[in-house]
């Protein structure tokens, strides 16, 4: 998979939150660097299966409007022989 390139806010709001999470919930603060790492990390490791995932749920969100328009056009179909 393509790494996915964030601008320099975005990241730094992951980073943010990475360093808020580790601090709140496990109590343990972490630095940017660290939090970089840790963000890095899951991107690298983990991002393509919720990326895998986010595309299947857009195909089928796609297919089912496909066949309500197909749907229609077929009741269209049918209303100009009747």
């Amino acid at each position: 998979m393509k790494a996915v390139e964030l601008s320099k806010d975005d990241k730094a709001q992951l980073v943010a939150r990475i360093q808020h999470f580790f601090d709140r919930e496990l109590d343990q603060p972490v630095g940017i660097i660290k939090a970089e790492l840790v963000m890095e990390f899951f991107a690298r490791e983990i991002g393509a299966a919720y990326y895998k995932k986010g595309l299947q749920d857009a195909y089928a969100a796609f297919a089912k409007r496909a066949e309500d328009v197909a749907d229609d056009i077929y009741g269209l179909e049918r209303a100009a022989t009747d």
